[in-house]
């Protein structure tokens, strides 16, 4: 063969690389196509049975050189590059969405500013169990110059004959340490009958994990001028995480935090696995700050502050965790609260792992 006729086949694959081209965007234009209509129809965007006839369609036309099993390769990650596209286009239309907004969003909470890159910590017990235990916690909490008190006045429990919480006495305790401490008080809310009511009580309306797809609740929380602090389900993926804020964000209120609370997983040695690479994700992808639980998410009071340690030097903007004035005796998850001898111990190490990073 001459070099005219190598550089004639060379040309000519040249030209049916650009032919290619031209087909792959096409199809990828279509497939675009396909996922917003799909999306209006509230279909999934992944559809493996059409995947796999088309894929038996191609494979039957296959007359060669290529082994089945090169072409199937092939049209594979063709397919895989359209449902990206597809996934893509959807994040792209979230308002929760850094690509919607690329600066950090700053939730404002009685003068403290949580996403702003200063880290800061919510404390306090599990529930609000009397006025006296849970302003011993405040008064705690304030010798370290934290701003920002839990308390739970309504307790969603797995059992129904567990302590369910003290309800609107409860609220109405928190208002009133609260106003004492001049600290911030958040609480979780599991009626979207009640957002109103909890409104004139606390100052952070917390949506917990078994709630995060209680889209009636998200709904209500998002139609109020109220921070949320909106927890991952116990087995939600983080796209379902973040589309749950995106139900709060669509009625209007961008003032909200999300907090990695751990999953569950086939793991016994924690009360849940602590996903701390959704910490790095939801900061990329959102907008929105990002807090991590430890105490849920261990459920050991040994694990939590190498926990709260990795949170924060993995960028967490900030940290919860559960404090209690004795928790042996505590009404609800007695184990994994800490009394505050403990609790001096971890707030001090953190404060102080803290001031070398800066």
């Amino acid at each position: 063969m001459s070099k005219a006729e190598l550089d004639n086949l060379r040309d000519r694959v040249e030209e049916i690389n650009l032919e290619i081209l031209k087909l792959i965007s096409e199809r990828g234009k279509l497939v675009q196509e396909i996922g917003k209509v799909k999306e209006t129809q509230g279909v999934n965007r992944y559809d493996p049975v059409r995947e796999r006839k088309m894929l038996n369609n191609i494979l039957e036309h296959n007359e060669g050189p290529f082994e089945t099993s090169t072409i199937q390769h092939i049209f594979k990650e063709i397919f895989k590059a359209g449902l990206e596209i597809q996934e893509d286009d959807h994040r792209k239309a979230l308002l929760v969405s850094r690509k919607k907004k690329p600066e950090d969003t700053i939730v404002d909470i009685k003068g403290v500013k949580i996403g702003n890159g200063a880290q800061q910590f919510i404390v306090g017990p599990c529930a609000v169990e009397s006025y006296e235990q849970t302003a011993a916690v405040a008064a705690e909490a304030k010798k370290y110059g934290l701003r920002l008190l839990r308390g739970g006045a309504f307790k969603p429990r797995t059992s129904p004959y567990d302590f369910q919480g003290l309800g609107l006495e409860g609220l109405q305790i928190l208002k009133r340490v609260a106003d004492e401490f001049d600290m911030a008080v958040i609480s979780e809310i599991v009626n979207p009958a009640d957002i109103e009511v909890a409104c004139d009580y606390i100052d952070v309306i917390q949506i917990g994990a078994r709630n995060m797809q209680n889209f009636e609740l998200l709904k209500a929380a998002g139609s109020v001028k109220k921070p949320v602090l909106l927890k991952r389900g116990l087995a939600a993926t983080i796209d379902e995480f973040v589309n749950a804020a995106e139900y709060i964000i669509s009625q209007g209120n961008d003032q909200i935090i999300l907090c990695e609370r751990g999953i569950r997983t086939y793991e016994k040695a924690t009360r849940n696995t602590l996903d701390i690479s959704a910490v790095p994700i939801l900061k990329q992808e959102t907008h929105l700050p990002v807090f991590v639980d430890v105490t849920h998410s261990t459920g050991r009071r040994d694990l939590l502050l190498p926990c709260a340690k990795a949170a924060l030097a993995i960028g967490a903007d900030g940290v919860m965790a559960e404090v209690h004035p004795d928790p042996a005796v505590a009404l609800s998850d007695s184990a994994q609260q800490m009394d505050f001898d403990q609790f001096e111990k971890w707030i001090t190490e953190l404060k102080a792992s803290q001031a070398v990073r800066v």
